[in-house]
């Protein structure tokens, strides 16, 4: 099973080309999420049986977990939307440097090896590198399983040498932007099949986090949480079993992409109907912030009605853990709100160094700059054209969402990045009347 299309290479030297000033109407789908498909990648490796993910995101990051499953022992092929896999015959639990070092979730999927094989080395991940982002809640959950955990450079390696460990406690609360949604999914793949009932202290709760505890619980884990909301969540309680079923389950759309489509409506003075994302999909801190910033979000259709009828309007906000805003969406806001008249306030409160963005948009004319974990933004700014680059995915989604709204034609660098967090963001945007090309060679 793997006769995946070939990984493409590490860098894209494509740019686009956006015409700004013309408005985006129509319908679109939203795509299949990307983080949350990184996560139940990870979880095909506990699986005794055929597991199918249909909806997965065709991205770049989808082809570099398949090239990881095969290459440690887990037959598994992408075909279109499915993302296919077998049960391992044996396992080779070292993730190449060259394929760890390209996705964030490089730990969550060292920890599902890590449980089958009682020993995995791995890379310390990639992914984007907007800020300086730990992995200590994931070696931390590691250890508390029993493992010796031992990192040198930029190389880990752990061990669980007896397997007489029946369950475990760890806490995943970070020291600075609350609980961390890798290591939730990281300890709920360590206790998956350990004998016991283990005790995940402060989980996430996003949906990343939801979603792989409910095809664990289907696949045969017990899955038990004190408290249902993020107020009163303290616990999440893993019951092991020492076999995990297969079968076949759908990645829901992402809430990212359907927010970054709905601001690129928006920043246009357009109308966008995203037809498979309800508007209850949407986090109740987003829908709040886009309430105050102009944007409506309409129920239609078991989808969504995104538009901005008012024009643009400056908000005081911050980001969170869900169901807050995501940080996820704050670099495509801070484009859309260069647009309001009036001075806009960010607090970046999930990650505070998160400030690649501002470079590109300052460079398109936009009056926006950081201090510490505040972005203050003084609109409305008339953008004009400029070339500019994108060094992580939602830094050149942000840049692209400004050229919309830019008079003359911005070149945007940027294309692996975009790659491996869309799967046909530029074919929509075209779609609904963006004005765009791609260049096959830029200097």
């Amino acid at each position: 099973m793997n006769d995946q299309p070939a990984l493409p290479p590490t860098t894209d030297s494509r740019a686009v080309r956006v015409t700004g000033g013309h408005r985006l109407e129509g319908t679109v789908t939203v795509q299949g999420s990307k983080n949350i498909a990184l996560h139940l990648y990870a979880a095909t490796l506990l699986a005794d049986e055929p597991l199918t993910l249909t909806g997965a995101p065709e991205i770049l990051d989808t082809l570099v977990c398949a090239e990881i499953l095969n290459h440690t022992g887990t037959p598994t092929k992408v075909v279109g939307d499915r993302f296919e896999t077998a049960p391992a015959a044996a396992w080779y639990p070292v993730i190449p440097d060259q394929l760890g070092r390209r996705i964030r979730t490089t730990a969550v999927m060292a920890a599902a090896l890590l449980t089958r094989a009682g020993q995995v080395s791995f890379p310390l991940p990639g992914g984007d590198a907007f800020c300086h982002r730990l992995i200590d809640r994931h070696l931390a959950a590691m250890e508390a399983a029993g493992a010796t955990v031992a990192v040198t450079g930029t190389k880990v390696k752990a061990r669980i040498a007896s397997w007489d460990q029946a369950a475990f406690t760890t806490d995943v609360l970070t020291h600075s932007w609350g609980p961390s949604l890798g290591a939730t999914v990281t300890a709920m793949l360590l206790a998956a099949r350990l004998r016991g009932t283990s005790t995940i202290l402060n989980p996430s709760v996003e949906p990343e986090v939801l979603v792989t505890a409910a095809v664990l619980a289907a696949s045969g884990v017990g899955i038990t949480w004190e408290g249902t909301t993020w107020e009163g969540t303290t616990a999440l309680h893993v019951t092991g079993t020492d076999r995990i079923t297969g079968g076949a389950f759908q990645v829901p759309p992402d809430r990212l992409e359907a927010a970054t489509l709905a601001l690129a409506a928006a920043i246009t003075g357009g109308t966008v109907q995203l037809d498979n994302f309800p508007t209850t999909e949407f986090p109740d801190g987003l829908v709040a912030v886009f309430a105050d910033a102009g944007i409506e979000l309409v129920p239609v259709n078991g989808g969504t009605l995104a538009r901005c009828p008012a024009g643009p309007r400056a908000v005081q906000m911050a980001t969170g853990p869900h169901p807050a805003f995501p940080t996820d969406v704050q670099p495509q806001l801070t484009a859309f709100l260069t647009q309001a008249p009036g001075t806009s306030r960010i607090e970046e409160r999930v990650y505070r160094e998160r400030a690649t963005h501002i470079g590109p948009l300052r460079a398109l004319g936009a009056a926006v700059n950081a201090d510490g974990a505040t972005i203050t933004v003084r609109g409305a700014s008339p953008l004009a054209a400029a070339d500019v680059a994108g060094e992580d995915i939602r830094a050149a989604t942000a840049a692209l969402i400004a050229a919309l709204a830019a008079e003359g034609t911005s070149t945007i660098r940027g294309m692996y990045h975009l790659r491996r967090g869309y799967d046909s963001l530029l074919p929509k945007l075209a779609s609904l009347g963006a004005r765009l090309t791609i260049d096959q060679e830029m200097p």
